[in-house]
């Protein structure tokens, strides 16, 4: 069996389409942003609508464990402020950062979506600190290494990023537009 971490779990086994979505609208809209909704169902429809519907409401769809008749989807519930402006003034692409990676430079990855989000999907040996932990985990990061920080779609890693540096991190890099549009070596819970 499979843990992934989730603020809040709605039981939606045993309702068929589209009552598994119904219910996951009004679950969500209870939700924090950022936080992450774990639905159970048993509609093997279900796979596909959470992935839709996500995507056509800004949500960020993880993904599903199966265990046994039980699919477990994972959704985050998206900020509104994703597509905000970035303001740190060091950044990376994608594509450098994936460079520094094949050239084995000696680099920290820091990762700083939540922990389901990470779990799904991550650059194989990146540090998870998600954003909300960033403070009190500061002490595992080395202020001489040079960071890469990332997130989805490079706004809580732009936050990270101002926050490593008003820290004294010297050598501190967002990298955008972050796992969105990584297409780089990944590791988790669906490779």
């Amino acid at each position: 069996m499979t843990y992934v971490e989730s603020n809040v779990k709605l039981d939606a086994k045993g309702l068929a389409c589209p009552m598994p979505i119904v219910r996951t609208k009004k679950a969500i809209k209870d939700l924090e942003a950022g936080q992450v909704l774990e639905i159970e169902a048993t509609d093997r429809g279900s796979k596909a609508d959470m992935k839709a519907w996500a995507e056509s409401t800004g949500h960020h769809y993880l993904g599903t464990i199966e265990e046994g008749e039980v699919l477990k989807h994972y959704l985050r519930k998206s900020s509104g402020q994703e597509m905000a402006e970035k303001t740190y003034p060091v950044v990376a692409s994608n594509e450098q950062l994936e460079e520094k990676l094949e050239d084995r430079s000696p680099i920290i990855i820091v990762d700083v979506r939540e922990a389901a989000e990470y779990a799904f999907k991550h650059i194989p040996n990146a540090l998870s600190i998600p954003l909300g932990e960033l403070d009190k985990r500061l002490n595992e990061l080395n202020k001489e290494d040079e960071i890469y920080v990332i997130c989805r779609t490079g706004t809580r890693s732009d936050m990270a990023a101002h926050k490593l540096a008003s820290n004294g991190y010297k050598s501190v890099v967002n990298v955008l537009p972050g796992m969105s549009g990584w297409n780089g070596q990944t590791e988790g819970l669906n490779d």
